[in-house]
């Protein structure tokens, strides 16, 4: 990435209103640009290792900036950060898959998994874990997993989940409403030659998890 598209959405963050982004479009289109470029690359890196990927475009991928303020107290009209969405029929769909985010000050970083599946979904999360518990263990367990991630997001029910057991040994493994993971990216490592080197490592890290995944709600 560019400095200068960092320097960009630091700008945005300070100026966040028409007038001045109407003022600044070009630096706008410039960074759009470069994060697209980042896109693409982290798409041609990544087809290989996931084939639902190959068929995808930035476009597909690429959220806009412009925030959606009908029912926000917020009424800042722009992002301030660029985010993309990979995953087998791009961010449209609520497929597992790897978010990317680049934000300034430390605050880029990628995700993956599922994210607030509707209840059949987490259901059949749940359920697949239930049959395969040592396999899942066993990803979340892994010494790549959790020098990556550490452990999954903590979005979790404070009571015990419908059609479980609170004696159950496994119980905390169903409570999650979420199953995503994060890791977090410094300015520098945004800014380093090899940012997508280091997006593929990621990647490569959580496939197991997506794989399990999507093999759940299938």
């Amino acid at each position: 990435m560019k400095p200068e598209t960092l320097d960009f959405l630091a700008r945005l963050k300070k100026n966040n209103n028409r007038e001045w982004f109407e003022k600044n479009r070009n630096l706008f289109e410039n960074a759009k640009a470069d994060f697209e470029s980042f896109v693409q690359s982290l798409i041609s890196a990544s087809g290989k290792m996931e084939p639902g990927f190959s068929d995808l475009e930035p476009k597909d991928c690429i959220f806009r900036i412009y925030r959606d303020v009908r029912f926000s107290k917020n009424k800042d009209p722009y992002k301030i950060n660029f985010g993309a969405y990979l995953c087998k029929g791009g961010k449209k769909t609520d497929n597992p898959g790897y978010y990317i985010q680049l934000q300034p000050d430390g605050n880029s970083f990628a995700a993956g998994g599922c994210w607030m599946p509707d209840p059949p979904k987490l259901k059949g999360i749940r359920q697949e874990i239930q049959y395969h518990t040592d396999e899942f263990k066993k990803i979340i367990g892994h010494k790549s997993f959790v020098s990556t991630f550490g452990k999954l997001t903590e979005a979790k029910l404070k009571t015990v989940p419908k059609g479980f057991s609170k004696d159950d040994p496994n119980l905390e493994l169903f409570k999650y409403t979420s199953y995503i993971v994060e890791h977090k990216f410094s300015d520098k490592e945004v800014l380093s030659g090899d940012f997508v080197r280091q997006n593929v490592a990621v990647l490569k890290a959580m496939q197991p998890l997506l794989g399990f995944l999507n093999r759940a709600i299938s």
